[in-house]
């Protein structure tokens, strides 16, 4: 599998544990920035993560911040992308199987590396149920394509 993965300061430190731990895994890992705990925005990185699983690159995307709110607002902006914050084990199955979620965002801050560990191996054996769950995410592809104003 093909994954992408990007972080700001915040969760720089989990990212680079969990690129040996899939690489491990005989997964192919792109390792989309930041290189350091020096601050940067999160918005730049969820953009040049979600846009290697956009461009047809990666089978899904990791996104790392200090809480992993921040980062999955801002790849919930991007067209195409469904994140979904994953605290847990349970949540992570849940976001693959009800969501179809092309994305998940880990708090780096707050998700103690084994535990991250273990939500991505729950993201990825999970699959999708379709059925009432695609109609619910047609919904929300429609939302994307609506104009609104303030």
């Amino acid at each position: 599998m093909k994954i992408a993965i990007a972080s700001d300061h915040g969760g720089y430190s989990l990212k680079q544990e969990l690129i040996p731990y899939l690489e491990g895994k005989g997964h192919t890992v792109l390792d989309c920035g930041t290189d350091s705990e020096a601050s940067v925005d999160y918005i730049d990185y969820a953009e040049k993560g979600c846009a290697q699983y956009l461009a047809g690159n990666a089978d899904f995307v990791i996104l790392c911040c200090g809480t992993g709110v921040g980062i999955s607002i801002a790849a919930n902006k991007i067209r195409g992308i469904r994140c979904g914050l994953c605290p847990s084990v349970q949540i992570a199955e849940l976001v693959k199987q009800h969501n179809n979620a092309n994305a998940i965002a880990l708090g780096g801050r707050t998700t103690p590396p084994e535990l991250a560990k273990e939500i991505v191996d729950a993201y990825m054996a999970a699959e999708f149920m379709g059925g009432r769950h695609q109609l619910r995410v047609d919904k929300i592809t429609s939302l994307e394509n609506r104009q609104y104003s303030k």
